[in-house]
């Protein structure tokens, strides 16, 4: 199953480097290939294709986008390695999975750095915000803006989580993040970076005692069906970046980087009210399929990271911090 997973994945990829990352069709239409790793019914690929509709919509048909979703063209670094070589025009990725080109962007998986959800939006909407998607330019990414990906929690296959002294001793999956890595160690749980593609069957088989996402993700992954226990503990709030290559990019016309940033001004809003629903459907039908929730008390949580933020001492992300937390008032 593996190896044939990977044959059609080399075969794919093939065909993109051949191709290169955009085509002009009979029509001179420019098509951008688009790469992600999430199922069709995630909010997320809904939003996608609503960026898709739009830019068609803009540009009357000049202008779409190819979207091969759930890792057809390989995982998140694979997809942005891709668009490096410039056989790949966009992608989808976690601001997490960025941190090794764009060290700046670490800043998202500090955890409870955001007040609230007005305060995080102001973050990302405004000067730090823009200022976090042009520091990826010099890794040949254009930072095109956010998707919004929810607040992450902790779920656990077997163990009930209240408080993290009960992380201890627990292997939990993490993003391929340092900061996520130290986030978990810190807590006192083991942090153990795993695929996503490879979560279900390592939960499953345990490989790993538990991990942390979102709530549509915890859904649509089916991970509910291997995790007795979710803790609302919302250490982090990671957003989604939509990234173009900077190949692709500059061959753009001023009005048809007009076009594309347009439709992704009106993606964007429309995916942030499927994202509040899809948020509060999920929850609802874990709990129905027998997942007992905890809330959590987030103090505790919170006191537990805070050798975190003191390792910061004296860096530029400290400096940043500072930034963010001063944006909409004193924390």
């Amino acid at each position: 199953m593996k190896l044939n997973r990977f044959i059609s994945l080399l075969i794919l990829t093939s065909v993109i480097l051949l191709s290169g990352c955009e085509e002009v069709l009979d029509n001179d239409k420019v098509a951008i290939r688009l790469g992600h790793q999430l199922d069709i019914n995630h909010p997320v690929h809904e939003g996608l294709v609503y960026l898709k509709d739009e830019l068609e919509r803009l540009s009357g048909g000049e202008m779409t986008i190819v979207i091969y979703p759930s890792s057809q063209v390989g995982d998140e670094r694979e997809v942005l390695e891709l668009i490096q070589i410039g056989s790949m025009g966009m992608t989808k990725v976690s601001a997490s999975a960025l941190e090794t080109f764009v060290p700046e962007m670490k800043i998202f998986s500090l955890p409870y750095l955001f007040r609230d959800k007005t305060h995080y939006w102001q973050t990302l909407n405004g000067e730090v915000g823009k200022a976090l998607l042009d520091a990826a330019e010099p890794f040949r990414f254009k930072g095109l803006g956010y998707f919004d990906a929810g607040s992450r929690s902790f779920y656990t296959t077997k163990k009930k989580v209240t408080s993290p002294e009960d992380l201890t001793g627990l292997k939990v999956r993490v993003m391929n993040s340092q900061t996520a890595v130290a986030m978990v160690n810190t807590m006192g749980g083991a942090a153990t970076p795993v695929s996503w593609g490879e979560l279900y069957t390592s939960l499953q088989q345990g490989v790993v005692d538990g991990a942390e996402n979102n709530l549509p993700s915890f859904f649509y992954s089916k991970h509910y069906e291997v995790s007795k226990y979710l803790i609302l503990d919302e250490h982090t709030s990671i957003p989604d970046v939509i990234v173009v290559g900077t190949h692709l990019w500059d061959k753009l016309s001023t009005e048809q980087k007009g076009w594309l940033e347009a439709a992704m001004q009106s993606a964007t809003e429309y995916q942030r009210e499927l994202w509040e629903k899809s948020t509060a459907d999920s929850l609802k039908i874990v709990t129905e399929a027998g997942v007992q929730v905890i809330k959590a008390d987030k103090t505790l949580f919170e006191e537990s990271v805070q050798p975190i933020y003191r390792s910061l001492k004296g860096s530029e992300l400290e400096a940043l911090v500072s930034k963010i937390r001063d944006i909409g008032g004193d924390r």
